[in-house]
């Protein structure tokens, strides 16, 4: 899933590719991708694209006065073409689900692998209507978001703190992967109550936070939008890298897994050196 390091940097690239073009055609090709119908998804065509904004994991193209706004879910993606096919695309079961074109040739994909199709466009005249924007919680990397914001946000959260870093309406733009990221550089066991975190626990974790989508952000800055998948997984140190040895201690990464989705961790450097029970006891093996 794409999450904010990701779609930071495909704001980045959209904005050094698309902005200042004129959006000629935008051809939906999976009627379940589309969300809003007033204003109808063509209403964009003809109109300049003027800047592209992030919103969590929301992308925002902005095309004179109206917003084309996608979430890119679980297995969407965005796939840059310097120059897309001649005709129209073939409604079908491939992956493809929106074309935008430009006046130039050139222009995006937005596709979803697998069968669970939950990839997002809307066309908003302020990005504020889409339920899940307005939802969104603070941005972690902005410049107002600081130690002190962060222990007010978990002040009474009496979840723990993995599903409390997920949860897009306290913190938006942190995804399973990243936050699996952050609790390991934090050295904080997933299981933890938010709620329960010292004010050293609150400064390691707002420091991880911080400094792990930073640095993430930093790999992805200018890269294609094609290798920015390759990117995120090389830089995961413990995300979907279950019984590979730990980088920092060497103690072999285990995983929790879920109904549809999995958490990974080091028990050396999180939990004491035990590993975490089933998900349905939520606690520490004795």
């Amino acid at each position: 899933m794409p999450e904010l390091p990701e779609v930071e940097a495909l704001k980045d690239f959209l904005t050094d590719h698309a902005v200042g073009h004129e959006v000629v055609r935008v051809l939906p090709v999976a009627i379940s991708v589309l969300k809003t119908y007033d204003p109808p998804v063509t209403a964009v065509e003809g109109h300049e694209i003027t800047g592209v904004r992030r919103y969590g994991k929301f992308l925002d193209l902005q095309a004179d006065g109206l917003h084309l706004v996608t979430h890119l879910a679980r297995a969407g993606w965005l796939q840059w073409r310097d120059r897309l096919p001649d005709g129209p695309p073939r409604p079908g079961k491939g992956p493809l689900a929106l074309r935008v074109a430009l006046e130039t040739g050139a222009g995006f994909d937005l596709t979803e692998a697998g069968t669970q199709k939950r990839l997002a466009v809307y066309v908003v005249r302020d990005p504020q209507e889409v339920p899940g924007v307005a939802r969104l919680g603070p941005d972690p990397l902005a410049d107002d978001f600081d130690e002190q914001h962060l222990a007010r946000l978990l002040t009474g959260e009496r979840r723990q703190i993995k599903g409390a870093l997920r949860d897009q309406s306290l913190i938006a733009g942190v995804g399973n992967a990243y936050s699996d990221e952050i609790l390991h550089a934090a050295g904080m066991s997933p299981f933890e109550l938010a709620s329960s975190l010292s004010p050293e626990e609150i400064r390691r974790l707002y420091e991880a936070l911080r400094s792990t989508l930073t640095e993430a952000v930093e790999r992805s800055r200018g890269l294609a939008a094609g290798r920015l998948k390759a990117e995120k997984k090389s830089g995961l140190r413990v995300h979907g890298r279950t019984g590979e040895p730990c980088p920092v201690c060497g103690d072999t990464i285990r995983e929790v897994s879920f109904s549809d989705s999995s958490l990974q961790y080091c028990p050396t450097c999180q939990t004491g050196g035990k590993p975490l029970a089933d998900r349905r006891m939520s606690r520490l093996l004795k």
